[in-house]
């Protein structure tokens, strides 16, 4: 598959997730925002950009946290801070949802990590992001 199809099945896989656990979800019109999904939750509307997250090392993986694009032949990379609320990231390989507040990522690429030999406050354990169908309160 070519990454547009796999970005297709994170962003469908998240938008079935959210449906099925009782949240209103829009899509934007077109490919121009920097989000992908508008969640109502009760409250508010949140923009969700989805990613697709692959194993960095054995025990951790990896999304980016910044969109690339090609203008006029130049490559720009732009962050996500001020235009998304939150990340929801799949992990193809167990099909695992990821919800990650965006001013708790990290710039450029975050790592979610499932085991270490140590605990460190600027470890981002996957298990503490995992997403079980409830947007987590802010």
């Amino acid at each position: 598959m070519n990454s547009k199809q796999v970005g297709d099945e994170t962003e469908a896989a998240a938008l079935r997730t959210l449906i099925s656990n009782g949240y209103n979800v829009s899509i934007p019109f077109g490919d121009n925002d920097a989000y992908d999904l508008v969640v109502d939750n009760g409250d508010r509307l949140l923009r969700v950009q989805c990613k697709t997250a692959w194993q960095n090392k054995s025990e951790t993986i990896r999304f980016n946290t910044h969109s690339q694009t090609t203008r006029d032949g130049e490559y720009h990379e732009i962050t996500y801070v001020d235009s998304v609320d939150a990340f929801l990231v799949r992990y193809p390989e167990t099909g695992t949802l990821y919800w990650i507040g965006v001013d708790e990522a990290t710039s450029q690429k975050m790592e979610l990590r499932f085991s270490a030999d140590i605990d460190h406050p600027a470890i981002n354990w996957a298990e503490e992001y995992e997403f079980d169908g409830s947007i987590p309160s802010e």
